[in-house]
């Protein structure tokens, strides 16, 4: 039996600010700190080993794994890498949301943030953030699950939604319903290689 932790990172200085950030290398706010410590405590409840340490390119989501990972005395090892980055927003990135539905229109921005396969211009679909991601997870990280070994990965919320969308099965309409709150461990567990239960673990905000 193995359990992947899924983490998406504390706030946010852009998440605080309303921006689209994508691949804008922005760190977290104090808050986004607290998130991670609270996180940290909830994964530490479940008093399981951590074998391997995965996350983005981004300095978000690493330093949210080495507030988790200090908080757990747990020194794996940590792998980098940006096929775990988050969704490139191309040109919408920097841009203030409500703003940009000003410019572009309520109906055509809530199609380029919740439609699976449409990109905003010079960006990523979820379609796009899939295919990065999910190459990536099913040759590095699946092999070790089938072999016993406990995972986690701090990310983002489009390349988290893709990892949830193979372990889950869901289809292309259903995963554009899913949401994955800032801080909020959620926990798969393995078992003779195929997913056999998820937990989303409580965590106290404050």
């Amino acid at each position: 039996m193995s359990k992947l932790i899924l983490l998406r990172h504390g706030e946010s200085e852009w998440n605080k600010l309303n921006l689209f950030t994508g691949w804008k290398d922005v760190d977290l706010t104090n808050q986004g700190k607290i998130e991670a410590k609270l996180a940290a405590f909830a994964i530490q409840n479940l008093k399981v080993e951590i074998h391997h340490a995965y996350t983005s390119a981004l300095k978000r989501a690493k330093n949210t794994l080495d507030i988790v990972l200090y908080i757990l005395k747990n020194k794996t090892p940590i792998v980098s890498n940006e096929a775990l980055n988050e969704r490139n927003y191309g040109d919408l990135t920097g841009l203030n949301k409500d703003d940009a539905r000003k410019k572009w229109g309520e109906n055509q921005v809530q199609i380029w943030r919740r439609s699976f396969d449409i990109a905003p211009v010079n960006g990523e679909s979820l379609k796009d953030t899939y295919n990065r991601t999910i190459p990536y997870f099913k040759d590095n990280i699946l092999p070790k699950l089938y072999n016993e070994e406990n995972v986690i990965i701090t990310a983002h919320g489009n390349s988290l939604r893709s990892i949830i969308m193979l372990v889950e099965e869901l289809n292309e309409q259903e995963i554009v319903n899913v949401e994955i709150n800032t801080g909020i461990p959620i926990v798969y567990t393995y078992e003779n290689k195929k997913m056999i239960k998820k937990t989303e673990l409580f965590v106290k905000r404050y």
